[in-house]
């Protein structure tokens, strides 16, 4: 009988453990400016895996298109920006470790060494498209996220106590 209280207490521990052991890679969406709790969102990702992240710019109302990869389990590479108009908010000219490129009515700024360790996404309140794209599909964040709220978006390493915790989109 001991024996048997034993192995069910080492196999208790060794589960309890595996719960808070990180091993899934997320894209997290962490609301920002609350004090209470702030709501997260993620999405489980690949290393090296690419994802994008389209808007209508509500200036202009044309579409954005942002191509990232997910690098070193803790960074985002900005690879390039689609866009259709240069008017308020949209870049004219490539800077240094930029390219410019304008094509069949649209123009791609690529980006040779740009990394960020996070940045905050806007979700508006207005009804225009901000979509997720990630391994063929295709996620409204306006339906799962707050509209007039910001979210921090950052890469982390998840246990499944933690995705039981946050809202996975």
């Amino acid at each position: 009988m001991k024996k048997v209280t034993g192995i069910f207490i080492v196999m208790l521990t060794l589960f309890g453990s595996f719960l808070f052991i990180p091993l899934y890679s997320v894209i997290s969406f962490t609301e920002t400016k609350t004090t209470n709790n702030p709501q997260m969102y993620y999405i489980v990702v690949d290393q090296d895996e690419i994802f994008q992240i389209r808007f209508t710019h509500s200036i202009h109302l044309t579409d954005v298109l942002e191509t990232y990869k997910v690098v070193d389990n803790d960074k985002f590479q900005l690879i390039s920006m689609e866009y259709e108009d240069v008017a308020v908010g949209m870049p004219a000219y490539a800077e240094e470790g930029q390219s410019l490129i304008y094509e069949d009515g649209k123009y791609t700024l690529s980006y040779s060494e740009a990394f960020l360790d996070n940045f905050v996404l806007y979700v508006g309140d207005i009804n225009t498209d901000l979509f997720f794209y990630y391994k063929g599909k295709a996620i409204d964040l306006k339906k799962h996220l707050q509209r007039g709220n910001s979210y921090l978006l950052e890469i982390k390493k998840f246990s499944l106590y933690d995705r039981m915790k946050g809202v996975q989109m």
